[in-house]
């Protein structure tokens, strides 16, 4: 792992800079790093996804401990200095590219190298990152709801997406994000970040988050594309009350008629705002139009 100096150092060797496009600002404090490693409790049997490699200072410490880590870096030039960084670490396969395909899904080269490390893995599949901000939401929403899932989750990330994943029902911050991470697991922000332990020192507050799937929660969710669907409904048009909603409704929803008895089925009123529905409404909905729809 690098201290600020030698991240500094790896930078002005290549003339660059921290690029603001993509929001980097490199985790510099040691112990926070160990303390996410510790955390995560990674073992040699695991794999490890990374977002935002950096220079590789928290991959190197990552490779310590897992089986496999890959990692990944959409900024070509930084990309440079991580893969000569990285090159002599076995076990760290790294991809320069963004880890997005056309931010509704995972990039094929990323999906392909995660199955091929887990089929020669009996660990944990896990996400282990100082998360660029940009990518955050998305990402984490596909590696929960995909084929291709985490069974964990340990990151950085700034205070604001820490508020929208952890958000219960009726709050400000609760949404998408929040519906999903509670419907499938078990979410909570362990501790708080301040500006200084990174570089350059952003203009907010960040926050460690962690998340562990929960099979019992899962095993209630008949179908996991109708639950996102029913989420994207409804927290499109989270202003309306969910009666009104209904009007909105496109594909194998478009189908559904009876909602004033799913809605009844469900304890959720007409009236009622998407806002204030639990992540567990959420599900019922879903399993019932599921039923509908057969």
């Amino acid at each position: 792992m690098q201290t600020k100096h030698q991240i500094q150092q790896l930078l002005a060797a290549s003339a660059i800079g921290p690029n603001k496009r993509f929001g980097q600002n490199f985790l510099i404090d040691l112990n926070i790093m160990r303390f996410i490693i510790d955390t995560a409790a990674i073992t040699i049997d695991d794999v490890v996804l990374e977002v935002g490699t950096g220079t590789g200072s928290l991959t190197e410490g990552l490779a310590e401990q897992a089986g496999k880590v890959i990692t990944v870096e959409i900024d070509t030039k930084i990309a440079k200095i991580a893969k000569k960084q990285l090159a002599d670490l076995e076990n760290v396969e790294f991809i320069n590219a963004d880890v997005l395909h056309k931010k509704s899904s995972l990039n094929p080269d990323v999906l392909e190298a995660v199955k091929n490390a887990r089929s020669n893995a009996k660990g944990r599949f896990m996400l282990v990152a100082n998360l660029p901000y940009a990518a955050a939401s998305p990402l984490m929403i596909n590696l929960v709801t995909g084929k291709l899932f985490v069974e964990s989750m340990y990151v950085t990330i700034q205070k604001e997406v820490a508020e929208r994943m952890t958000a219960p029902p009726g709050s400000k911050h609760y949404g998408t994000l929040s519906i999903i991470l509670s419907a499938t697991g078990d979410i909570k922000i362990i501790k708080k970040l301040k500006p200084v332990v990174f570089w350059p020192a952003p203009k907010v507050d960040s926050a460690i988050v962690t998340y562990l799937r929960n099979s019992e929660k899962v095993n209630l969710i008949k179908d996991m594309s109708i639950l996102s669907q029913i989420i994207n409904l409804f927290m499109q048009h989270r202003r309306k009350m969910v009666k009104a909603s209904t009007k909105f409704a496109t594909g194998k929803l478009k189908n559904v008629t009876d909602w004033s008895g799913i809605f009844s089925k469900c304890q959720i009123k007409p009236t009622d705002r998407p806002g204030e529905i639990t992540p567990q409404q959420y599900v019922n909905l879903a399993n019932l139009c599921c039923d509908y729809l057969v």
